[in-house]
């Protein structure tokens, strides 16, 4: 059976006593005990602490008719406990506190000049009434210029058919309304996007100014 390191031994540890330093001073010339087990008791001999492990594997292997009572090697011992390793910070951990430092750094600056540098007011589409009475004109005007365009390609490509000419004004004024749709939804991202870019420029300045401070 291997025996166990004494260097690598772990588990449950206590303080060493008198009886247990002469018990190990006696191990160290036990024949009975194997080379292994003697350097053991010659090194824990000059030891502070014992692991209870390596003491008991000495035990065991000495002559039972000599060695001491197991009981009365632990008079006057006690428990050793370590204190753990402490846990070392993981990359990823360590770049999210460095990103809500840096958040809080922005926060503190803002905090800071929010007296002296004037609020932007962000424009939202259609913030006024003026604003949604104009697109709803416009939008209106855009559908019947389709209708019309549309009635009148059809009631020239088919000989002025009353029900074709009527398909081909509700054509025209659902390509109209589609057309409009699409631009007005080009004109709201290139809106967010510069929105969004003065935001990305604005929270930088910030952490760059400090340091420079």
């Amino acid at each position: 059976m291997d025996q166990p390191d004494p260097k690598n031994a772990s588990g449950l540890i206590v303080s060493a006593t008198e009886p247990m330093r002469s018990f190990f001073a006696l191990a160290c010339d036990d024949i009975r005990l194997s080379e292994e087990l003697r350097e053991i008791a010659s090194d824990l001999q000059s030891r502070n602490t014992v692991p209870y492990k390596l003491l008991r594997a000495i035990w065991t292997g000495s002559d039972p008719s000599t060695r001491p009572d197991l009981l009365g090697l632990f008079s006057g011992s006690n428990f050793v406990f370590t204190s753990p390793k402490p846990r070392e910070k993981s990359e990823e951990l360590k770049l999210r506190l460095s990103k809500l430092r840096e958040i809080a750094e922005r926060k503190e600056y803002a905090e800071l000049v929010k007296d002296i540098t004037p609020r932007e007011q962000v424009e939202e589409p259609f913030s006024s009434y003026k604003d949604q009475l104009g697109f709803g004109l416009h939008v209106g005007l855009t559908m019947f210029t389709g209708y019309l365009v549309g009635y009148a390609s059809f009631r020239a490509l088919f000989n002025r058919n009353p029900a074709l000419s009527a398909a081909g004004g509700i054509l025209g004024l659902v390509l109209a309304m589609l057309v409009e749709t699409l631009l007005f939804i080009i004109k709201t991202s290139k809106d967010d996007q510069i929105q969004s870019s003065k935001s990305s420029s604005s929270s930088f300045t910030p952490t760059t100014t400090k340091k420079n401070q």
